[in-house]
């Protein structure tokens, strides 16, 4: 697992219990799933198809720094399959896992194409091609 993003959780990031707010969170991993889709895949033209279970294990609270771990597990023909992991990054503890996270290459009007991919790239490699 990869965890490149780290979020630090501020006042706005909160809901009404003062700990972070799943809405907050769950946009964070969106964004960087997507990132992180693109850069696998090579194109800007990939949307979040799916989403599974989503497994909030433990809280954060403001101050906390957090980190997003996303890894592809399987490259599909027009799609690439993540897993995701939030934690803690002081104490390690796993803040939310998410199993599954699909998303789909798409050409100009929208409908699936093929992306040609089928292993992990990792960011550097990817970006020097």
């Amino acid at each position: 697992m990869n965890f490149y993003t780290r979020k630090w959780v501020k006042p706005e990031d909160l809901n009404a219990h003062g700990t972070l707010f799943g809405g907050s969170l769950l946009s964070w991993i969106d964004e960087e799933a997507a990132i992180y889709s693109i850069i696998q895949l090579g194109t800007n033209d990939c949307v979040t198809k799916y989403m599974s279970e989503i497994n909030f294990v433990s809280s954060a609270k403001q101050g906390d720094i957090i980190e997003l771990g996303i890894k592809a597990t399987h490259f599909g023909r027009t799609s690439i399959t993540l897993t995701c992991e939030v934690r803690n990054k002081i104490n390690q503890k796993t803040i939310l896992t998410i199993d599954k996270i699909v998303f789909v290459s798409l050409d100009d009007n929208g409908v699936p194409i093929p992306h040609g991919k089928t292993e992990i790239t990792y960011t550097d490699e990817r970006l020097r091609e």
